[in-house]
């Protein structure tokens, strides 16, 4: 009977000194975003929003597991709790604001026609009549859905993801890709054989998207606020794009969470 009181008591004391496991989020990305989530060459998941989920994730105590995910999959991942975080350079919107919340954002964005070098397309009235390639469900797509009429855009081929869409390019399938500015200057930097024919202005901004009720909001947007302060998010920017953000942009600048 004393035995078995102090191996009680023994085991209670073990528990209550032992630390607490951290928390796990599950965050979907769509690999092969580059340069915000794709794989190097042993396989290892990397890139700008990688590094900085993985640094949020070790400010507030919590461990990070990456699930591949097609971006049109990330809103109902996120809003079934099958993951906590989604991340893919992921615009916000009113329309996803009204389903889904978002931490401050940290990067500025706009949209952007890439073509063959070859191509005789050069702006946007240069559509009329063509097939452009988008990924699926991103704001290329909401953009090129509505100014389909504008722009005489004759058919709009959806992929879930930009090489996809780059390789379909060069095989002459479709005649230009409307996609997010960054990833394709990214992307072509070291392929001649593509440039992007015109900047379309769209005033985006990215952040991390998870469910109105994630718990752990709160702690997320206060971790980027102290990296924005610090400097590592302007650095992670100079890490993967080359360069140091503008000063009073979304990756330097401390914002509120979008409501």
């Amino acid at each position: 009977m004393k035995f078995r009181r102090f191996a009680a008591v023994f085991t209670l004391a073990a528990t209550m000194a032992a630390p607490a496991l951290a928390a796990e989020w599950t965050v979907g990305a769509n690999i092969g975003n580059v340069p915000w989530e794709f794989q190097d060459a042993q396989g290892k998941f990397v890139g700008f929003e990688i590094d900085l989920v993985n640094e949020v994730a070790k400010r507030t105590g919590n461990t990070v597991k990456i699930e591949n995910i097609p971006f049109n999959g990330l809103f109902p991942a996120v809003l079934s709790g099958r993951i906590q975080i989604a991340i893919s350079s992921i615009t916000i919107t009113p329309k996803r604001l009204e389903t889904l919340a978002f931490a401050q954002p940290y990067y500025d964005s706009d949209q952007s026609l890439s073509v063959l070098k070859a191509s005789p397309i050069n702006k946007l009235e240069d559509l009329s009549g063509k097939t452009v390639g988008v990924d699926t469900a991103s704001t290329g797509d909401i953009w090129a859905t509505e100014n389909t009429g504008k722009y005489k855009i004759a058919k709009i081929s959806r992929y879930e993801g930009l090489a996809p869409a780059m390789l379909d390019l060069a095989a002459g399938r479709i005649d230009g890709y409307i996609s997010d500015i960054p990833a394709v200057e990214y992307y072509i930097k070291d392929k001649p054989q593509y440039r992007v024919a015109g900047r379309i202005p769209t005033g985006e901004r990215y952040s991390f998207m998870f469910a109105k009720t994630f718990a752990d909001a709160a702690k997320v947007n206060d971790a980027l606020t102290a990296l924005k302060k610090e400097g590592f998010i302007a650095k992670t920017h100079q890490k993967w794009f080359g360069s140091m953000p503008p000063a009073e942009g979304a990756t330097v600048k401390v914002l509120d969470m979008p409501k």
